[in-house]
């Protein structure tokens, strides 16, 4: 079988809040504005295809919000997203690769986040058999090319594919595929699966 996990919610615990937060200290916007303005919209959405650089991303994002920041201030909340690794997931991936699965990540990420991830969480990297990353592929999910790019990659049918993440639009997604696709609400959702379907 093949295993594809999400990255943020799903591996490592995020918190947007926590971006904003430091964002809103730096610039003296109060929170609730920066709240308000912040959307995911298509500036966010070519960051993570790679379609624009790090520098104009934050350029862009901070002329949408309203903010003055420089690039280091803009990257230092933009890390401040981490919050910390969730290690009962890294056991289950260790479990199914001791068991012959096949285990990969595919995160809507981008190069900033590239420069810290790797660094913190080492254990993500030993313990998977691929990465694959959506400024890397120039997609983004829930664009149903690229789960067709990581099946036709790894040689899995969707038939074949159990698929983790913590956004609806992408579990429906990688579902109307053919993917058996299940939504990750909290940190027990995954213990909770795998519990009740052993990995054999």
């Amino acid at each position: 079988m093949l295993y594809i996990f999400d990255m943020g919610n799903v591996i490592i615990e995020i918190d947007f809040k926590r971006v904003l937060g430091v964002w809103s200290k730096l610039s003296g916007v109060p929170l609730a504005h920066l709240v308000e303005r912040f959307t995911m919209g298509e500036v966010f959405q070519q960051h993570e295809r790679g379609e624009i650089s790090d520098e104009d991303f934050a350029a862009q994002l901070c002329r949408e919000m309203g903010i003055a920041l420089s690039f280091e201030q803009f990257s230092a909340g933009w890390q401040s997203i981490f919050v910390s690794l969730r290690p009962e997931v890294i056991t289950i991936m260790k479990e199914l690769r001791a068991q012959g699965h096949r285990v990969v990540v595919l995160s809507n990420t981008n190069r900033l986040h590239l420069d810290h991830w790797p660094v913190h969480y080492p254990e993500i990297e030993q313990n998977v058999d691929a990465l694959y990353l959506s400024q890397d592929l120039g997609m983004r999910k829930p664009d149903p090319a690229i789960f067709q790019h990581v099946l036709e990659k790894e040689g899995f049918s969707p038939q074949e594919t159990v698929f983790f993440d913590d956004v609806a639009d992408n579990v429906n997604a990688a579902s109307a595929l053919g993917i058996q696709a299940f939504l990750v609400e909290d940190d027990q959702t995954l213990p909770r699966h795998f519990s009740g379907n052993q990995i054999t």
